[in-house]
């Protein structure tokens, strides 16, 4: 009773209890140890569930604000705030006054960290300003004066390490590009300006009682010193409406002037010749200001409503501006659009003092907030879009902390159909990043999608045929000896990497099938029609060759054949695009099919795909099958099953 007979059935040693214990104690522990990695497999998904939810969890939270007062001067009272900025780092602000007083301000303490004076001529005093756009033209003021002409200026910020890293030191400056002679564009006064410098121009355009002005300056750089010397050209139009705002573009090919009518009047640089007027808006239009890049343009009017525009290429080849977008969420008379230095948002105060934070691309409003007291006289948009610098009429500074990481990210920019600058018409794009910030991100994972889905449905029309077939002929048909090698063979295929393989598909088969895509295609038609010749053949064969045959090791001799067919393949193809498609099947495809052929397209990813899947669907399919027992399969087949 304390052991157990052999399986044998005949006489033989009875092992101990203990050897029992143990075996038992083996078993429970294997148990615990299966249980365990169980448990650990589905903790770990669950886990990388979660990291995931972490990771992408920034994208769904909304952005928030927070208002900070810095200081408060009576002088500042006493002087009006022409130009407010921020320093990158949210350490300073540098304030221009009415009297042409330049002040760099501590955020962190309030204090004045440097103070100096405009060089103006007695009596005159700064009217407006206006910022250049981000890249060449980053710092650059246009200060325009109460005699009509303007100043340019660049505020500046240099970085200091005398006592070590530790010891950091940011020294503001001004500096004046252009000499501090203020310059004059014909106007003995100005009610608008728009500024927009880059490397090799820069063009100031100001608008006074009906009329157009416009300064075009070519850069020559001195060699000697790097003084930049300006070759500049004036010219002046007169209008029939009321001017409320202008931008230029960012290339300096257009020039758009906003009137008191809900239009826009867009003129060639630097001709200045009227090329269309558009209607934007039943109300009058009471901001204007481009977006980063200088590619679309953005009208604020008098109810609330933000309209963004951008020239489109119809086909004449000629372009016409467009309504793309509208913003709404503000019921006052927009005051100030800021745009955004680094992406595609942009700030819209309106009279009533609602902030709102939008973003052009992801057409969402991504943060509203009603400012207390009196409307800010100057604001100022950190370079990060991290902050937002506002001087109130009583002298106050105060700074508006911001939290907006993924502004552009919407339901609409990664489902929907977006109408991008410099394109035709609305689409999903998926280009994620490029050299500059003023390219405009395209977040459509439509193209992902509906690339995944057929690339794996092209991978499964490549490996469901070869591996469902392959396992039937060789759980049925293979000689036992031949499927000993082919089985583990095509197995240890599974242990190939999926990055590998990605990487071979890209480097050497996405080339290798370009370069010889008449003989790819040629393989659907040589080797089918080669094997059926070389198996008829097979069949009048001489009858003292392989008189017993080859039953099960078939796959063994046609290997040679295939090789020698697609060998055949690759050099016949050469006449036959020669004959069939003009000598390139690839311009064939283009010009008369209208089918463009990329080298990394879906059909090599999925082959590539296709070789990963291949060795599980046919292991599990000749496992499946040769589990059947041999007089079940031929019982079946007696009953007349095929």
């Amino acid at each position: 009773m304390n052991s157990v007979p052999p399986a044998g059935g005949g006489a033989g040693k009875r092992r101990p209890e203990s050897f029992h214990q143990w075996r038992r104690r083996k078993d429970l522990a294997a148990r615990w140890l299966i249980a365990l990695g169980g448990v650990g497999v589905i903790l770990a998904v669950v886990l990388i569930f979660f990291y995931l939810l972490y990771v992408v969890s920034p994208l769904l939270k909304p952005a928030s604000a927070e208002l900070s007062d810095i200081t408060s001067r009576p002088a500042w009272e006493q002087s009006d705030t022409k130009f407010l900025a921020v320093e990158e780092q949210l350490h300073q602000a540098v304030r221009i006054g009415a009297d042409g007083m330049v002040e760099f301000v501590s955020l962190e303490s309030g204090e004045n960290v440097k103070s100096s004076a405009l060089p103006l001529p007695d009596g005159v005093r700064i009217v407006s300003s206006a910022s250049a756009s981000a890249g060449d033209g980053r710092g650059l003021v246009a200060l325009t004066l109460s005699d009509g002409r303007v100043l340019l200026v660049r505020h500046e910020y240099e970085m200091r390490y005398d006592g070590g890293v530790e010891n950091r030191r940011i020294v503001p400056s001004i500096r004046f590009p252009f000499g501090e002679e203020p310059r004059s564009l014909g106007s003995p006064s100005i009610n608008g300006l728009a500024l927009s410098d880059t490397a090799a121009e820069l063009v100031l355009a100001a608008f006074s009682d009906e009329r157009l002005y416009v300064e075009w300056s070519d850069k020559q750089e001195n060699f000697l010193t790097g003084a930049i010397q300006l070759d500049s050209r004036r010219i002046s139009r007169d209008t029939d409406f009321t001017a409320t705002g202008m931008a230029i573009s960012g290339d300096h090919r257009w020039l758009y002037v906003s009137d008191n009518l809900g239009r826009i009047h867009s003129y060639n640089l630097p001709a200045l010749q009227l090329h269309e007027v558009v209607e934007v808006s039943e109300q009058p239009i009471s901001e204007l200001a481009s977006l980063l890049g200088g590619i679309s343009v953005l009208a604020g009017d008098e109810s609330g409503l933000v309209t963004q525009l951008f020239p489109v290429r119809n086909a004449d080849n000629a372009f016409s501006l467009n309504v793309i977008r509208q913003f709404e969420g503000h019921t006052a008379p927009i005051r100030k659009i800021i745009p955004e230095q680094r992406r595609k948002g942009f700030v819209v105060v309106d009279a009533s003092n609602r902030l709102s934070v939008f973003h052009s691309t992801a057409e969402r409003r991504a943060l509203a907030y009603d400012i207390e007291g009196s409307a800010p006289q100057a604001v100022g948009f950190a370079p990060r879009s991290n902050a937002l610098a506002m001087m109130s009429p009583e002298g106050g500074l105060s700074l508006l902390s911001i939290s907006n990481e993924h502004s552009e990210v919407s339901w609409k920019s990664l489902w929907q159909k977006v109408w991008y600058e410099n394109y035709p018409e609305p689409d999903y794009i998926w280009q994620s990043s490029a050299a500059n910030n003023e390219f405009e991100p395209k977040f459509s994972l439509v193209p992902l999608a509906f690339g995944t889905f057929k690339a794996a449905l092209y991978a499964m029309l490549f490996a469901v045929p070869l591996a469902l077939l392959g396992a039937a002929y060789t759980a049925y048909f293979m000689a036992p000896g031949m499927r000993a090698l082919v089985k583990p063979m095509i197995e240890i295929m599974a242990a190939l990497p999926t990055v590998i393989l990605g990487f071979l598909a890209g480097l050497w088969f996405a080339p290798f099938v370009e370069k010889n895509l008449t003989g790819i295609f040629s393989l659907l038609f040589i080797v089918p029609v080669g094997l059926l010749v070389f198996s008829y053949l097979w069949t009048k064969r001489p009858t003292h060759w392989f008189p017993e045959g080859i039953d099960g090791w078939e796959a063994a001799l046609l290997m040679p054949v295939i090789v020698v067919l697609v060998i055949l393949s690759i050099y016949l193809a050469v006449p036959f695009e020669h004959v069939f498609f003009d000598g390139s099947l690839r311009d064939w495809l283009s010009q008369q099919a209208g089918i463009s052929y990329d080298q990394r397209n879906a059909l090599v990813v999925g082959v590539a795909m296709g070789f990963a899947v291949i060795p599980t669907i046919f292991s599990i399919a000749e496992d499946a099958v040769f589990g059947v027992p041999k007089s079940l399969s031929d019982g079946s087949l007696a009953l007349g099953a095929t």
